[in-house]
């Protein structure tokens, strides 16, 4: 009943509250963003959802569009501004993820949603993390986030899909919480991007 059911209303609740009491600060970003970025403060990206369905994730945009002469977007590392490491450092750029998961896209918490190019080379087990609902934060975020390997993370995915409960629950936003304000795994190394996943790593 609660992964069906109730998981689904608290997600409601909780995001639309969060919503309403971030919105001083989500407007106060939006309108820095714009300015650091020299236009959208948002990043929309196609990512894979609950059985694989595509949705378009929403996320503060931490690196402006800035190319070279041949019309090639400069390194990540050039283009994150400096707002965007504070955003990011913080997991601010989070923020507006809490209106995929109003709109019941995402969860508050689950696996989360990865690049629809990783779809063809996941193995049987791993697809089980898309049966549920992706979420903001969830129990490999919580586990290690940036400094594991695919293949734990993958195992940590499926294993809560395998265990879902409000106690699991609360226990992974407790700690992402905890996390955050510790600053702990935020991924502002020199290259910024995670390494790929080719299906073996």
């Amino acid at each position: 009943m609660y992964k069906n059911i109730i998981k689904r209303l608290l997600d409601f609740i909780f995001a639309l509250l969060g919503i309403i009491i971030l919105s001083p600060l989500t407007l106060t970003i939006i309108i820095i963003m714009i300015i650091a970025n020299r236009g959208t403060p948002f990043f929309l990206q196609r990512r894979p959802g609950k059985n694989e369905k595509i949705f378009k994730i929403v996320k503060f945009k931490t690196m402006n569009s800035l190319r070279d002469k041949n019309g090639e977007l400069l390194p990540d590392k050039d283009r994150l501004t400096s707002i965007g490491k504070f955003v990011r450092k913080y997991s601010l750029d989070e923020i507006p993820q809490l209106f995929n998961v109003l709109i019941g896209d995402m969860s508050l918490i689950g696996p989360r949603p990865l690049i629809i190019e990783y779809l063809p080379i996941y193995n049987e087990i791993q697809k089980k993390r898309h049966n549920v609902k992706p979420g903001i934060t969830g129990w490999a975020q919580i586990n290690g986030r940036n400094s594991i390997t695919w293949q734990k993370k993958f195992e940590l995915d499926v294993w809560y899909v395998d265990n879902i409960s409000l106690a699991l629950d609360i226990k992974i936003l407790a700690k992402t919480f905890i996390n955050v304000l510790q600053k702990k795994d935020v991924n502002l190394n020199s290259e910024l991007a995670s390494e790929y996943f080719n299906g073996k790593n």
